[in-house]
Order: structure tokens, then sequence, then C-alpha cells
């Protein structure tokens, strides 16, 4: 017999107690017993009939919860069991919220207790009204860009994309009466750090723990992060090995595209936005990194995680968004993807580590890596910014240079003669233009 999640010993009683219950009610319920010692042996109360009566009334009083008291008969000494059942409504002690977590008990604070008050009330920190924000304050590009995702994908009827912002926000449940969700902010806003701190991605490549070369950061809508996050590690912080299948030339990364793409995306869909840390990937000569401020549903484990699973993402509302674009699937079928990408493309599998601040997602290089830092593969200039731009004709000049690392001159010079060679073309006000990519 010992402690558990459920179970509570305490060799005599004290008002104090009182915090334990209320860490059983907000949690899953379980049993306070009194007149045992820490090993569990039975020691006997003193004054039993007389808490018998009092425990309950103090419960009810200071609690405001009802709770079964017994008297129970062991090796001739009388002790008692306080059952707690789980209370669907927050439970506070003199203002104080408790929960009990594995063997202990937590009082909650903070991030913590805004996310427990938010889930009694069955709802998620995504989905909480920001005042004095409308969605003409939103990036009517990006919500264009959504529509047509969502078009492409069929996750939207086109009635539904024809509609004007603000119908179209709440049929993906982004409005609460007039109000933005912090989801839609996330998710459209041209700068959500405005609102949320730290909702951008960083990245770092490392020689070694202690040896930071160089890193990125990245910034914006969620959409727009994922998608530049990716194109920043492919081009900047990958080596790509160089192929040929009979003229054509073939590109292979270290980590296959559509695993690394599943993994981005889990980071920044499934991150706790009120840790106000960023996603951090860091790169090594020999492996891949993803941190994501996350944690799993409650009493999940990485095995449950890797095995078949239920949907359960921490920020509902913003995956809704990202599946009605075609991002991502909505059967909780992510990590059983990425590592089928890794088993197709002959890559070691990636690894999953939960720790109490956060998730790791760990790729390793299959073999040896010919260079301690990253190689740009040796892709012409006028090519990529074409791709780059055809992706996101939004783009500055100044944004595709940083991207493919040249000098702006040069991708200047790139630009102005693809647009002479009726290559492209820019349309539009100069700085709430677009780039069109002429085939």
């Amino acid at each position: 017999m010992h402690e558990n999640h459920h179970t509570e010993w305490k060799q005599s009683w004290r008002d104090a107690y009182l915090k334990w219950i209320c860490g059983f009610a907000n949690a899953e319920g379980g049993m306070l017993v009194i007149g045992r010692n820490d090993s569990g042996e039975a020691v006997g109360v003193r004054n039993c009939r007389k808490l018998l009566v009092d425990i309950p009334n103090k419960v009810r009083d200071i609690l405001g919860i009802m709770v079964d008291v017994n008297v129970l008969e062991e090796s001739d000494k009388e002790i008692l069991e306080i059952v707690v059942e789980p209370y669907p409504y927050p439970v506070s002690y003199k203002g104080e919220y408790y929960y009990r977590s594995g063997s202990t008990l937590q009082e909650l604070k903070g991030a913590a207790l805004d996310k427990f008050l938010l889930q009694k009330q069955g709802r998620h920190w995504d989905s909480v009204p920001v005042p004095h924000l409308s969605s003409s304050d939103l990036d009517s590009k990006v919500i264009d860009g959504f529509r047509r995702q969502a078009l492409k994908n069929q996750r939207l009827t086109s009635e539904i994309l024809r509609e004007a912002d603000n119908a179209l926000l709440d049929k993906l449940h982004l409005l609460e009466e007039s109000y933005l969700k912090r989801a839609a902010v996330l998710l459209f806003h041209p700068d959500p750090e405005r609102f949320v701190t730290g909702a951008y991605v960083k990245i770092g490549f490392f020689e070694s723990d202690a040896d930071l070369r160089y890193q990125d950061e990245v910034h914006g809508d969620l959409f727009s992060q994922v998608s530049r996050t990716i194109e920043l590690l492919k081009a900047k912080y990958l080596k790509a090995w160089i192929s040929f299948e009979g003229l054509q030339r073939v590109e292979t990364y270290p980590v296959p595209e559509p695993a690394l793409r599943e993994a981005v995306l889990n980071a920044v869909v499934h991150k706790d936005y009120a840790s106000g840390i960023p996603v951090q990937i860091s790169v090594y000569p020999d492996k891949l990194m993803i941190w994501n401020p996350g944690q799993l549903p409650p009493e999940w484990t990485v095995e449950r995680l890797l095995g078949k699973h239920s949907s359960q993402p921490f920020n509902p509302d913003i995956a809704n968004a990202f599946f009605r674009a075609g991002l991502i699937e909505a059967w909780g079928h992510g990590i059983e993807r990425m590592m089928e990408a890794c088993r197709v493309a002959g890559t070691p599998i990636p690894e999953f580590e939960c720790e109490q601040t956060g998730l790791w997602t760990v790729f390793r290089f299959p073999g040896e890596t010919p260079v301690k830092t990253p190689v740009k593969t040796p892709v012409k200039t006028p090519e990529r910014i074409l791709e780059l731009l055809e992706q996101h004709p939004e783009m500055s000049l100044v944004e595709v240079a940083r991207m493919i690392d040249k000098s702006l001159s040069a991708v200047e010079r790139a630009a102005s003669k693809m647009v002479k060679e009726g290559r492209l073309r820019y349309i539009g006000p100069k700085k709430s233009g677009h780039w069109e990519v002429l085939k």
C-alpha cells in the first residue's frame, strides 16, 4: 500500500489539510486518510467522532463543497477516510487554488492558474477574446492567402470563402460576439507579438552546446512563421546532398521535408503561447532539435503520443484554422506521418522527449556530416528568387535577400533583370503590392 495520485496519508488532522482536499477536488478526486503515518501504518486518530462532524462542516464552509467522511477500524485503531469527488468548477481555499499532481500538492499561480480556470470553464487559452481589435486590424493578404489554401484543399466551401472577413472569421469560430479571439490575432495579425509575448520562432546553428555560430528569428503571423521557418532551414541551416537522376538534379536533405514541415507545424500550432517563450530550433552538425513550450494532455505519456491517439490540440481554434487551410489533419496523425516520412527516406526516425517545461523533437542526421558548418546548396540566385516569390508573393526583396543569404544589391539586380526578361513583375503600390511570377 502506497500513497499515489489519488491517495494521501496524514498522521493527524490539521485545518491546513483543507488545501489537500481542495487539490483533489480540482484534479481527479481522491482520498485523504487521517490516522496513518508515512509508512502507511495505522496510528489512530484522537477525537475521531468529533472530527467526523467537524471536517465535513469545515469543508462546506471554507471550500464550498461536500465530501464523504468515513470511520474505519484497523489494528484496533480508528482512522478517517475523507473521500473527495472531482468538481467541474474551480474550488479555492481562502482565495488560493490548489491542484493534486502526482503525489504532490501544487498551488496554481500565473499562467498555470489562468489555464486551469479556462479549462474548468470548458475553454482554452486561444479562445479568450481580445478587446480593442477588429477584422480591419488584421492582414488582408494573409486572410486572402488562407482563402486560397482552403479553396485549394476543399476544406471550406467557395460560398463561405467569398464572404466578408468578419463573416469568414465567425465561420472559423475566431469571434466572440464582436471581439476577436487570441487565435485570430496570432493567425492573421501582422504583428501578433504586440499582444502575445514570445510569439515567434528562434533558430540557431551550434558547433556545440556552448558554441552558437549564428541565429535568426522568424516573426509575423503563424502561417508565415511556418513557411518562412522551413525555407530558412533549407536555405541556410541544412546542407543538401546533391545527386542526379539522368539529367535531373536531386537535392536530399538530412531531414525529409515532409517530416520537417510536420515538426515545425506541430511546434507552432500546439505551442503554449501563455508561456511567453518562442519556439526554439537548434541545428548541430549531426542533428536538428525543435523545442516547443507546450504540454501533453493530462495523463498522456510519450508512449501514448507515439501510438494511435485521438486529436486533442492544445490550441483548438488555431488548429482548426490550419486544418481548414489544408496544412494539418484533424486525426492526431502528425507524429505518425513524421516517422513514416523518415522511414521512406531511410533517415533515423525522430526522437521525442517530454519535460515539465516543454516538448523536444530530435532529428539525427544519417551517416557522417562531412562539414562542421552548413554549406549552401549552389542553386542559382534567379531561380531561388522566383521559387520564393511564387510561394510568398508578398515578400520584399529585403526578406528574399535574407532568406537566400545574398546581398540586397545582388537580389535587386537579379529581380530587375527578370522583370526586363518578362519573367517577373510587381503589381500594386510599393508598400502593399505583391510579386507575380510569369510563366
